[in-house]
């Protein structure tokens, strides 16, 4: 069968959009052939959707408080830069460690003790000075790389026949955590005596509670663990890597908003209340182009215009919110989150329609969170360095402009209606 398909059918480009949750263990075919019966699967329904809400609130609470820690603990630009930078940078690195330890350990075990190292990373980060802040947000981002892998895969496999239906609870989920995070700490913290610590230590609570609600799942059993399949020359291939690239520019958009677009909106003039607002809005208003971009995106050929135009909103919105008048920036937020979320939908969706099985599909969501978010990771930081160079925020719309332009090139190479040319191997 040739690598490349110009032609992929409408039926089957429809279907695959129903599994946008790529399976971490989809190399495992004992799983994959499992079929748990759930005793009370409200109860994993709830679980899982209070997992998701734990996975954007460590990165997002930042945020709106990044100006008072910095002053609190004496931080240079470029140092908090790097404090926007190491989460995501985790995300990269500890990814490809998810399916290592749900082969090893099981993925609901895996889930329950990330969700207690992440709790501890929301503590260690508000409680012990500098070293703790820094340490903490290595450790969160860490876990939420882990869990962010495997949440999907536990999804789709307990929900086989509601894959299309869990994908947007699972999106809404993520999007409700980041917003009530962003919108929600600084009045923790001025309800606390301005106490930044409390605030950001305040999200511990809800992974706790996952934990505590996601405990039944642990002696659930789903079978022997036995590597079945494997995919090589991924690496070698260009499409692939184009995925890569616009799933690690698009991302490293977002995570410059989640990490610096409070801090630039407090520059601008309004209150760090105000400003966790404006994100929060704007992440709010993710739900709905992240729902409805992936199926319009299906509705052409390819899916080269539908990302001309989620990173044109996308940039639209940034550049209001750095320049135009601040009258109008809850105009630009929307458009932001608009551009923004049917961005990241797309990068998902391209990871499935560009492979030919769920096998090439899992390893292909593993390069792409691996390296990309690797990739991610500089824009914050790139934030920073630029910030304290200048004193100020307007030189930063340059890093805007470079990264959403190479963000458009990569799209139109991954958006061709192809396929990665590796197959997945039997062993």
């Amino acid at each position: 069968m040739s690598s490349r398909n110009s032609n992929i059918p409408e039926a089957k480009r429809t279907a695959e959009l129903e599994e946008l949750l790529i399976d971490a263990e989809a190399d495992d075919e004992e799983v994959q052939n499992s079929h748990p019966i759930l005793r009370r699967p409200w109860l994993l329904l709830l679980g899982l959707i209070l997992v998701a809400l734990n996975l954007r609130p460590a990165l997002s609470s930042m945020a709106p408080m990044l100006s008072e820690v910095s002053k609190s603990l004496g931080l240079s630009a470029a140092q908090a830069g790097l404090l926007t930078t190491l989460p995501v940078l985790c995300l990269g690195l500890f990814a490809p460690l998810a399916p290592i330890l749900a082969r090893r350990f099981g993925a609901e075990r895996v889930v329950l003790g990330i969700l207690l190292t992440l709790a501890g990373g929301i503590i260690l980060r508000s409680s012990f000075g500098e070293i703790g802040l820094f340490a903490g947000s290595v450790l969160g981002g860490a876990s939420i790389g882990v869990i962010g892998v495997l949440l999907p895969g536990i999804v789709k496999r307990d929900f086989a026949k509601h894959a299309g239906t869990m994908t947007g609870v699972y999106t809404m989920a993520l999007c409700l955590g980041a917003a009530m995070a962003a919108g929600a700490t600084v009045p923790l913290s001025e309800h606390f005596d301005n106490s930044w610590a409390i605030g950001l230590g305040f999200w511990m609570i809800p992974a706790l509670v996952a934990a505590l609600f996601w405990l039944p799942q642990v002696g659930q059993k789903h079978g022997v663990h036995n590597v079945a399949y494997r995919v090589r020359g991924l690496l070698r291939d260009p499409l692939a890597w184009q995925v890569t690239l616009y799933m690690g520019l698009q991302s490293s958009l977002a995570y410059i908003v989640f990490g610096w677009l409070p801090s630039i909106l407090i520059g601008r003039g309004l209150t760090p209340t105000q400003a966790g607002l404006v994100l929060s809005g704007s992440v709010i208003v993710q739900l709905a182009s992240s729902l409805a971009a992936p199926w319009l995106a299906t509705r052409g050929k390819d899916q080269r215009l539908a990302i001309v135009i989620v990173m044109a909103l996308t940039l639209g919105g940034l550049f209001g919110c750095l320049y135009a008048p601040i009258d109008g920036l809850w105009g630009w937020a929307i458009l932001l989150g608009l551009g923004q979320g049917g961005a990241f939908s797309l990068a998902l969706t391209l990871i499935v329609l560009r492979s030919r099985d769920a096998h090439v599909a899992a390893n292909l969501s593993s390069m792409a969170q691996g390296f990309g978010y690797t990739l991610a990771s500089m824009g914050p930081l790139a934030v920073g360095i630029v910030h304290d160079w200048t004193g100020g925020w307007a030189a930063v719309g340059w890093i805007f402009a470079v990264i959403g332009l190479g963000a458009i090139l990569a799209g139109l190479g991954a958006g061709r209606s192809l396929y990665v040319g590796v197959v997945s191997e039997k062993v």
